[in-house]
């Protein structure tokens, strides 16, 4: 593309000058208003001495220019006058310089900003992401040096348990992490524990729940496939080939089938005993919605790369069905029987045991809509069909602030509506953002005029919603949010659960019960923070995730080794629960580290991430084994 050239003060003089001389003519062409009036005026000796001091005039005004050049001394060149004189006749008759193409205002935002200014901006983030890899690298430390191997760390009495089935979740959580950081030790630590030891453990060990073991276990096994090259040719830097991390999965896979193949109907069992390849249901005989209707992206993309259909076949079997089931605007109860294949009960809610099933209509539509072979627009038309239900049933206003929450319906659409809203449910608005925009920026979607009023509805609530959940943080004492808060509205409030914050203009809307107070070093509100940063570019939501990053160092790490859950996030100090979650590693430093970082690293137009951050390449990119 050719570039203007500068506008310099010559075009300036050369604009003044045919200004001039377009007002002259204008004055003159008044004057001269008809034919006759013209004959007129030149059949008299008054006419032609008017219309010969025009002439003069007008010469005068083309020559009317500062006829000495300048030197580099200040000295006026008189040997130019006859030069720049004789150029300013032909100027009259040249065509206007090209002038630059007007910006938008947001291109004049932009080009302001000095390049300086941008470098800066660049190299404070890194830098904070830098902080995010140093706790990542710290919490690994502690569970590498007491508990290596078992699900999760201890940090307080410096140990390891087995609360998820004994498969070593924390070191298959953590993999992709360190893949997406470049942490090759521990890549290289954890791939090697996962080759020498999980295969083994998948055939030994005895009760998992399907639901998440597939989300943490086969998830990340198939996250970190791809990562490390997938079915390229080409071996890591690091760590296993791909194909020990797919042969594992592949293995885990079969024996999970089995909570499907076992039950009357398409909902599975919630429960696969490993060693003996049995499954069962729970012991009061329901899956939770959300469970059973969040398996659905590992099998499908375990299909893709293997060529073998069996897997999705499966799992995409329990949303095929639940299409059929009624449903209120929409929305679902949160218990399901692999009996009879019905909903059980009337409690609907976006928090626990309901929340991912909302989530995986659209990133299973996402990550396998671009298929030919099969169409799956039904996933979208029931994801659009809940939100708009969530708008409408689910969404208030606290008092006296008016921010905007989610709230629950315990006893169904007849019953009263509850102000309680889980942390949980602070995934909603990144799954929103997501849904609004398909993973693009707003900007381009809106260039592209992609946006529709329902997407630009959802893409605001979004908006609304996580500043609510980053609020939940910032209204306690210790600025970390609470597992479940109330919110005061006109039928329903309690004084003296505020959240310890004083200086919080929502102390007063934001209630925080007693047993509610624990933090889990839960991934939700950063995770939607890193969605919408990443699709309206605003830097508000990254320095709000640096805020919450700030509290997690000060409150929750523990200096022997890893990070602790806290018991009351509205008491100072705050009491430590001795438990890190195996997705403080596999999400919340992940998302955090993302948030900070470049956004071409791991793409929302390229990739969809398991409701455990495992990041799953779309279809198109999916190469098979």
């Amino acid at each position: 593309m050719s570039k203007s050239l500068p506008y310099s003060m010559k075009d300036v003089e050369y604009d003044n000058a045919k200004f001039r001389q377009r007002s002259f003519t204008k004055v003159l062409n008044q004057t001269m208003l008809t034919k006759d009036v013209k004959r007129k005026c030149l059949g008299c000796s008054t006419g032609k001495f008017l219309v010969i001091i025009m002439l003069f005039g007008l010469a005068y005004l083309i020559l009317r220019q500062p006829t000495h050049a300048v030197s580099s001394h200040g000295i006026k060149d008189k040997a130019n006058v006859t030069v720049n004189t004789s150029t300013r006749l032909r100027r009259v008759f040249r065509k206007p310089p090209r002038l630059p193409p007007r910006l938008t205002p947001d291109e004049m935002h932009t080009n302001n900003k000095s390049v300086h200014q941008l470098d800066a901006d660049t190299s404070k983030w890194m830098g904070k992401q830098q902080q995010v890899k140093g706790a990542f690298i710290h919490a690994w430390s502690g569970y590498k040096k007491y508990a290596m191997g078992f699900d999760e760390l201890m940090p307080l009495s410096k140990r390891g348990i087995d609360g998820l089935g004994g498969l070593g979740a924390t070191v298959v959580d953590a993999l992709d992490t360190a893949m997406i950081m470049g942490v090759e030790d521990i890549v290289n630590e954890a791939g090697s524990w996962i080759e020498t030891h999980l295969a083994e453990r998948i055939s030994q060990k005895g009760q998992v729940n399907l639901f998440e073991t597939t989300i943490r276990v086969l998830g990340g096994l198939l996250s970190a496939y791809h990562l490390s090259g997938g079915a390229n040719l080409s071996s890591p830097s690091v760590g296993p080939k791909p194909s020990a991390y797919l042969k594992t999965a592949t293995i885990l896979a079969d024996r999970l089938l089995t909570a499907f193949t076992s039950s009357p109907t398409p909902i599975p069992f919630s429960d696969v005993i490993l060693r003996d390849n049995t499954a069962h249901a729970a012991p009061d005989g329901l899956s939770s919605t959300s469970e059973a209707s969040t398996l659905q992206l590992e099998f499908n993309y375990l299909s893709d790369v293997l060529g073998d259909q069996k897997y999705s076949l499966e799992a995409m079997k329990v949303l095929e069905h639940m299409k059929t089931l009624p449903k209120v605007e929409g929305l679902v109860p949160i218990y399901i029987s692999p009996q009879t294949g019905e909903f059980s009960g009337e409690n609907i809610r976006l928090g626990s045991r309901g929340d991912s099933y909302y989530e995986y209509l659209l990133k299973v539509w996402l990550q396998q809509g671009a298929s030919q072979s099969r169409n799956l627009t039904y996933l979208h038309d029931m994801y659009e069909e809940a939100m708009k239900g969530v708008r409408h049933l689910l969404v208030r206003k606290s008092i006296p602030n008016g921010i905007v929450f989610v709230g629950e319906l315990p006893y169904g659409a007849s019953g009263s509506f509850s102000p309680k809203m889980d942390h949980l449910v602070c995934f909603l608005p990144g799954t929103l953002a997501l849904g609004a925009t398909k993973g693009m920026t707003k900007s381009k979607a809106m260039k592209e005029n992609l946006l529709s009023s329902e997407d630009l509805e959802n893409l605001r609530l979004a908006e609304d919603l996580v500043k609510t959940c980053v609020e939940t943080y910032f209204v306690t004492s210790t600025g970390l949010a609470p597992e479940i808060v109330y919110f005061h509205v006109e039928n329903y409030f309690e004084e003296g659960f505020d959240g310890g914050n004083k200086s919080s203009k929502f102390l007063n809307d934001i209630i925080i019960k007693p047993a509610d107070r624990h933090n889990l070093l839960r991934p939700e509100t950063v995770e939607s923070l890193f969605v919408l940063y990443r699709i309206t570019e605003d830097p508000k939501y990254r320095e709000w995730g640096w805020q919450i990053f700030e509290a997690f160092e000060k409150y929750t790490k523990v200096d022997s080794g890893g990070y602790t859950s806290l018991d009351d996030v509205t008491s100072l100090p705050p009491h430590k629960r001795d438990k890190m979650e195996t997705f403080f590693l596999g999400e919340t430093l992940k998302y955090l580290y993302l948030l900070f970082g470049d956004s071409n690293i791991v793409p929302l137009d390229k990739y969809v991430f398991n409701t455990e951050a495992h990041p799953i390449p779309i279809n198109a990119s999916v190469k098979r084994q």
